[in-house]
């Protein structure tokens, strides 16, 4: 299995902790600490030698930060994991506040008094939170200090894992449809163009995707841990350790890159300072040592130059994506099957029912890992939006409830994600009606037009008017970017309130809107859409984009009130399942085969 059921963490072991931190502090003369859930590459996952922040507050959740003072410690998190942060970490030593309407800044200058001292580590937090977070605490001339050795690996000690050295291969060129020597090309045409001598790379998606290597550094991220260097004329410098890539990689890297172990960057970097050199740093996503060791005269502030052209899928990962997405949907369409005739009599778990997608998936031979820890909730932990089921949590699918399961797979042609949220036995009309709010919301995304420059958060009230026109809403994005055999969870763009960044054709985006009714059930319905290149409509003066959806699973018929739908949504949701049943049909067996037709009947 891919993913594991055991607690990892809890509660228990909180407040033991804390108090040895505190006493740290005190030695070291600190005031606050701050730990956040990032590593030095600042990305959304880390490996397990750098959750701090798990091992202090006992939360496991993939965005938050803690602050420990002398006698107070807050937990700050989003609206995914409200109920989640309360659950896993001692709310008797840590308050919880939901960012983004509280502020870390905000507690910090009610708690501590004038010219206290914030000890940070250094790779642990970008330039641009330090910079912002500098000038939030001025008035009342609070310090931050950056720290030699980070306090939660002097208190973890020996029991910390070891950094990840996991092998790292190449992503064939029928994959990634460009290669590496055209990518640094066009990067290096783009710091000539603006005045800049090198650009530093921490993000490890950014550096995979730029040299075409994937690796297993972490767990359902086909990445390595890397950084790199790359100047605009001449090869790149990457920082791995060179054993760690097989001979076809070191072969493809030959001509665009020098092989140097992580060790030997901070010379480097030492080089460009005293040579003058003018440098590219993304204050926002790079660790804020690499400002601290280039100096503010070095650096140009830019963001990283491969963020766009990554998110912009090129012919080859479009079709991948689409190959991926058919594979994908034969696995759920079955394990969908499975459920409907499993489940009723309430037998079943959540557990069993992760690992029988999990089988499932494997049975297509193609599947290289999941792409995040499988969301399978059941009445109540359906509520809950980034739940993840463990043997502590595990909870029956019973009749007369909703079952929700949001999940995805990692091929090397494509990366999925999917949810779906299925009525065991006969659901209540209330049920029903929110379900049907969430389809409406699912469905105005589905079938959006929109002009060029036309960014997330101008969509994202689309997904929503359903919702508060029966005074409801959901506290996450409804859609975020996914990566080509990458990242789930992909940007620059969104849908969502945040999404600032045009939509551009060829892009790949989450529709996923949803309802959550705490302690009783959650809603999600997610595809995965392909921004489409404009096309001119009727005798329109403009020319318009879409969205084309690759995700292939029947949505819940079940669950649908037909007089809520118009005849446009209709009509969308007939042309879906038609689409499903087609693509789908004729590699199943003839028992699943049956269900799906059933299953994708028009409505």
């Amino acid at each position: 299995m891919f993913q594991t059921f055991q607690s990892q963490s809890g509660p228990e072991h909180v407040a033991e902790r804390v108090k040895a931190l505190r006493e740290l502090m005190a030695k070291s003369k600190l005031d606050a600490v701050l730990v956040p859930r990032a590593d030095s590459h600042q990305g959304e996952y880390v490996p397990p030698s750098a959750e701090r922040l798990q091992w202090l507050t006992g939360f496991t959740g993939s965005a938050g930060i803690a602050v420990v003072t002398k006698k107070a410690a807050a937990l700050f998190t989003d609206g995914r994991y409200t109920l989640q942060a309360n659950a896993e970490t001692d709310t008797d030593v840590f308050e919880i506040s939901l960012l983004p309407r509280a502020k870390l800044f905000e507690w910090l200058l009610s708690t501590l008094a004038r010219e206290e001292t914030v000890g940070f580590d250094s790779w642990n937090h970008t330039a641009g939170e330090i910079a912002r977070l500098k000038a939030a605490l001025a008035p009342k001339r609070i310090k931050l200090k950056a720290l030699s050795k980070n306090p939660i690996d002097v208190l973890w000690g020996k029991a910390r894992p070891t950094p990840p050295t996991n092998p790292v291969i190449s992503q064939p060129l029928a994959l990634a449809g460009r290669a590496a020597t055209e990518k640094i090309s066009e990067f290096q045409k783009r710091l000539k163009s603006d005045g800049q001598h090198a650009a530093i790379l921490t993000l490890p998606d950014s550096i995979c995707w730029l040299f075409n290597i994937r690796g297993s550094d972490i767990a359902h991220n086909p990445v390595a841990l890397a950084f790199a260097i790359v100047p605009a004329s001449g090869k790149a410098e990457l920082f791995i350790e060179p054993a760690r890539l097989d001979k076809e990689a070191r072969a493809n890297l030959a001509p665009v890159a020098r092989l140097l172990p992580p060790v030997a960057m901070p010379e480097r970097i030492a080089a460009l300072k005293s040579k003058k050199k003018k440098v590219r740093l993304d204050t926002e996503s790079a660790a804020y040592w690499f400002e601290m060791k280039l100096g503010a005269a070095a650096i140009s502030r830019g963001q990283d130059p491969c963020i766009l052209p990554k998110a912009i899928k090129t012919e080859a990962e479009i079709a991948g994506a689409r190959a991926a997405h058919i594979r994908d949907g034969h696995a759920v369409v079955r394990f969908l099957a499975w459920l409907d005739k499993t489940a009723p009599d309430g037998t079943l778990d959540e557990i069993t029912a992760v690992r029988k997608l999990e089988d499932l998936r494997r049975d297509t031979n193609c599947l290289r890992e999941i792409s995040f820890p499988t969301i399978a909730g059941s009445g109540p932990n359906g509520a809950i939006v980034h739940y993840r089921v463990s043997e502590n949590t595990n909870r029956r699918i019973r009749a007369g409830e909703l079952f929700l399961i949001d999940s995805g797979a990692q091929y090397q042609d494509g990366t999925t994600d999917i949810t779906r949220t299925v009525a065991i036995g006969t659901p209540t009309e209330d049920m029903k009606q929110h379900f049907t709010a969430v389809l409406k919301g699912h469905i105005a995304i589905a079938t959006a037009r929109f002009p060029k420059g036309t960014r997330g958060i101008d969509l994202d009230p689309f997904a929503r008017r359903a919702l508060w026109a029966i005074g409801e809403d959901f506290d996450h994005g409804t859609g975020h970017g996914i990566g080509s055999y990458l990242s789930v969870h992909e940007g620059p763009q969104s849908i969502s309130r945040g999404g600032l960044v045009p939509l551009e054709p060829g892009m790949l985006i989450s529709n996923e809107p949803g309802y959550y009714k705490v302690g009783a059930y959650g809603i999600r319905i997610e595809n995965v859409v392909l921004v489409a290149p404009p096309k001119k409509i009727g005798s329109g003066g403009r020319e318009m984009m879409s969205f084309e959806t690759l995700t292939l699973a029947p949505i819940d018929r079940r669950l649908i009130v037909p007089t809520m739908l118009d005849h446009g949504e209709r009509e969308w949701l007939n042309a879906y399942h038609q689409s499903v049943n087609d693509a789908l049909s004729t590699q199943l067996d003839d028992e699943t085969r049956a269900w799906l037709k059933d299953a994708t009947q028009p409505l």
